[in-house]
C-alpha cells in the first residue's frame, strides 16, 4: 500500500490503522456497458503523509489537498462517498461494508457493522 498510495500520488506515507473492509458484492457492467465488474473486496487505511510531493502519475490526471471537512464536496461516485464517510466517521473500530453498485452506479448498502 505504501508503494502504491506514493507510485499514484508522489506522497511517502506512515500506515496509521485499517479503517474499512468493503465488499461490493453486485455483479454490474463497467462504463463500457460491456464489461462485467465482478465482486470484488477492498481495504482502507488511514495514513499520515510523512514525506514525497504531490504530483499527478499515469493513474491520476489531477490531485490537491483537500480539507477533511470538505472531502465530500469533491466526491461524485456514491460508492467512494460511501467509503470516504465511513472514514470520516471511524471511531477506532474497523467497519465492514457490504453492497451493490446498481447499473446506473448508484450504490445500496446490504450490510454495515462494526468488528
Amino acid at each position: 500500500m505504501i508503494r502504491e498510495v506514493k507510485e499514484e500520488s508522489g506522497i511517502d506515507v506512515v500506515v496509521n490503522q485499517m479503517v474499512n473492509v468493503i465488499s461490493n458484492t453486485g455483479l454490474h457492467k463497467w462504463y463500457d456497458g460491456v464489461t462485467d465488474v465482478p465482486t470484488k473486496v477492498m481495504f482502507d487505511f488511514a495514513c499520515t503523509a510523512v514525506g514525497g510531493e504531490l504530483t499527478v502519475s499515469e493513474e491520476t490526471s489531477a490531485c490537491k489537498w483537500v480539507p477533511k471537512e470538505e472531502v465530500l464536496d469533491w466526491i461524485t461516485l456514491p460508492a467512494i462517498r460511501l467509503r470516504y464517510q465511513s472514514y470520516l466517521d471511524y471511531a477506532g473500530a474497523v467497519n465492514f461494508i457490504e453492497y451493490v453498485t446498481e447499473t446506473n452506479f448508484t450504490c445500496s448498502v446490504k450490510a454495515q457493522r462494526t468488528l
